[in-house]
């Protein structure tokens, strides 16, 4: 018992350090990309919620619960989850958009971008961009709100100012 305490302690400390030191690495690459704060903050929330997950499981480890009772209501829990996500598919391929979009997305908030989609292009401004859509405001200044996974899918031009 006095080991598995001890184990815990280890797994909650190294989770923790990992986190921070991870986040320090978002805080970086946000400084040199110049992302805005909020955007920042829902990808370190993102990242937050992976890194206490597999504490969680680091954990039952440590404490050697039974694999089959996990295996169960791990079972249990994808099949609801992947009922959900079948409902909602959008709202999870935008959240994984947005983080790839932070890493890689040569435009940043204040740039003047077009959206190539055929007859139904869009231009203008990035107002925010932020864990579904980017924000757009356009010549007439008109808000557009873009799903990230779209942004993905479509050709992007950045135009120079």
């Amino acid at each position: 018992m006095g080991v598995s305490v001890l184990w815990s302690l280890v797994v909650i400390v190294v989770t923790y350090i990992s986190f921070r030191l991870f986040k320090r690495i978002l805080n970086k690459i946000a400084i040199g990309k110049k992302v805005d704060v909020k955007r920042l903050f829902y990808i370190q929330k993102v990242f937050e919620i992976l890194f206490v997950l597999m504490g969680m499981v680091a954990m039952a480890f440590v404490w050697s619960v039974d694999l089959k009772g996990i295996s169960l209501f791990a079972s249990s829990l994808f099949a609801i989850i992947g009922v959900a996500m079948f409902a909602q598919w959008s709202i999870l391929s935008n959240v994984t958009a947005s983080i790839i979009i932070f890493f890689t997305f040569p435009a940043r908030v204040g740039d003047k971008i077009k959206i190539v989609d055929g007859d139904n292009s869009v231009e203008g401004t990035i107002k925010e961009i932020s864990l579904f859509q980017i924000e757009l405001v356009d010549s007439e200044e008109n808000l557009i709100l873009y799903p990230n996974n779209l942004v993905l899918q479509k050709p992007v031009i950045r135009i120079n100012k």
